[in-house]
């Protein structure tokens, strides 16, 4: 095995690892959408394409005062 040929190899095992890796985390993403306190921000993505002042807010607040 010369020098080529083991070049060769550790390409396709960095490219078949980082693919496994990228779809690792591309699981880890979406499998835990919720924080701790169970909020799903994943509704927040949509934000900057509906940001007009017609449009309906994520969250709607009352605009009554707690007491």
């Amino acid at each position: 095995m010369d020098i080529a040929e083991f070049q060769a190899y550790a390409y396709l095992a960095v490219v078949v690892f980082m693919t496994v890796a990228l779809y690792a985390y591309i699981y880890h993403l979406y499998k835990n959408r919720k924080d701790a306190d169970g909020h799903d921000y994943e509704e927040y993505a949509d934000l900057a394409l509906h940001d007009d002042l017609g449009d309906t807010p994520v969250n709607a607040k009352s605009q009554e005062k707690e007491k």
